[in-house]
């Protein structure tokens, strides 16, 4: 009866989990979203998105500054399957719009961007998805729930790669796709289930374990990071600082507007280029695994 669906119930993991069942649970109220999808890791969050809602012949918009695995697969992969895709700086809304075909199907935004820390504007981008019948999907693994909720914004599709801040212990790579109503949920579930990329039980209790500390260490990150961005700001060696807590970074109007803080992320680069950088690199002393 469960097989043919007659009933509810747990009878595979790749389909359903109870342990996992109480993550999912657990980000979709974070993000407000209808129900929770969790993955194997952040990359099979994004491809089950990907193919859960494109076809042959369709087009997608996309961040430029978007995780790198993320536009290796959308070129290198969906490109096989004659999707296309344009890769814009998604911070300026008319880029989007000048890109916008008829076979367009999907707007991508990654906000704030991987490694870039470039901020795109939700509300601005879902108003013009809606407009011109797009569905919008936020990466907000770099923000986390506790900093923004794109669903709120208008957004369609929430994901994260759990394996940074939703985890937060360096012990679990993962994924998790909140979407904002049922019928997007079951079509990206039934593709998550047969692409296989689903998570494991263990791997599920480990995220809700960091879950528990998630607002505590979201907000001590961004104290220091900020406190971190100034003292860069004004290093002599220092060439330039990202961080949309500092007032000089391009759309620190809009963080201040979108985000209920300016997350830990920082970017940076030193007087000497790569050169430089590379010298700091290998002489730092203590190394701790970021993510």
């Amino acid at each position: 009866a469960r097989f043919a669906g007659q009933e509810k119930g747990y009878i595979y993991t790749r389909i359903a989990n109870p342990t996992i069942k109480a993550l999912e649970d657990s980000v979709a109220a974070l993000e407000n979203g209808y129900g929770g999808i969790a993955t194997s890791s952040g990359m099979a969050a994004i491809s089950t998105v990907l193919f859960g809602l494109l076809e042959k012949g369709s087009h997608l918009i996309s961040t430029a500054s978007v995780y790198g695995a993320t536009r290796v697969m959308v070129e290198n992969i969906l490109a096989r399957f004659a999707i296309s895709a344009d890769f814009t700086d998604t911070s300026k809304i008319d880029n989007i719009r000048r890109l916008i075909r008829p076979e367009t199907k999907l707007l991508f935004i990654e906000t704030p961007a991987n490694p870039t820390l470039v901020l795109t504007d939700i509300a601005a981008c879902a108003q013009l998805a809606k407009e011109k019948n797009l569905l919008l999907v936020v990466d907000n693994t770099f923000a986390s729930p506790i900093l923004q909720n794109p669903i709120e914004m208008g957004a369609d599709i929430v994901l994260h790669s759990v394996t940074k801040f939703l985890n937060g212990h360096s012990d679990v790579v993962g994924g998790i796709i909140v979407p904002r109503e049922e019928g997007l949920y079951h079509q990206l579930r039934k593709t998550m289930t047969l692409l296989g990329g689903n998570m494991d039980p263990h791997q599920a209790w480990l995220v809700l374990r960091g879950i528990k500390t998630l607002a505590l260490r979201v907000q001590k990150s961004q104290e220091n990071a900020l406190k971190l961005a100034r003292y860069l700001a004004d290093h002599p060696k220092v060439a330039w600082v990202n961080y949309p807590g500092l007032e000089t970074h391009p759309q620190h109007d809009l963080a201040r507007r979108q985000m209920r803080g300016f997350g830990a992320m920082i970017c940076f680069g030193l007087k000497g280029g790569f050169a430089a950088g590379k010298k700091m690199i290998n002489s730092v002393k203590v190394a701790t695994l970021a993510v």
